[in-house]
């Protein structure tokens, strides 16, 4: 199955977009810095220095999705729990974006957007959690068949 290579190329594209949103707000930061720029009074160091931290943070938080994901498609496994919750918190990000960027930056960035999130839903989907499926009881003894799932068979 093509889990591996997916899980794989998500966590690639993962990679790429944490450099590119902490190249894009390391650049807003030296603009907002160097322009002194000030938004309803705040200090144009605390406005560059914001953008940083969350360039930064945001850039960390798509790093240990993409680790994440290369760690599931190393060992071809479905994520822990917490490796879950995360996942689909960054798929959450990724269709909130989607839907501001198509108004704000266009069309193409949009598409790009919704191919991660198609890439990320469709690792947890594939690595998706199997349920034990319970096993049916041995025959009865007056030779009708068991009820499928254990359930006990109709009178």
């Amino acid at each position: 199955m093509l889990r591996r290579p997916i899980a794989i190329v998500a966590a690639l594209i993962l990679f790429a977009e944490a450099c590119g949103i902490v190249l894009v707000n390391w650049v807003l930061g030296l603009v907002a810095h160097n322009q002194n720029m000030s938004l309803a009074g705040i200090d144009p160091h605390a406005i560059s220095v914001g953008a940083w931290v969350a360039g930064g943070l945001f850039g960390l938080f798509l790093a240990v999705c993409g680790v994440l994901l290369l760690i599931v498609g190393i060992r071809d496994r479905a994520p822990g729990r917490i490796a879950r919750i995360t996942l689909i918190a960054c798929a959450v990000v990724h269709a909130v974006l989607a839907a501001f960027t198509v108004g704000l930056v266009g069309w193409g960035a949009f598409a790009y957007l919704m191919v991660v999130l198609a890439l990320l839903v469709l690792v947890l989907l594939a690595y998706a959690r199997e349920r034990p499926v319970a096993k049916a009881g041995p025959a009865p003894e007056d030779g009708t068949p068991p009820a499928p799932n254990g359930a006990p068979a109709a009178a």
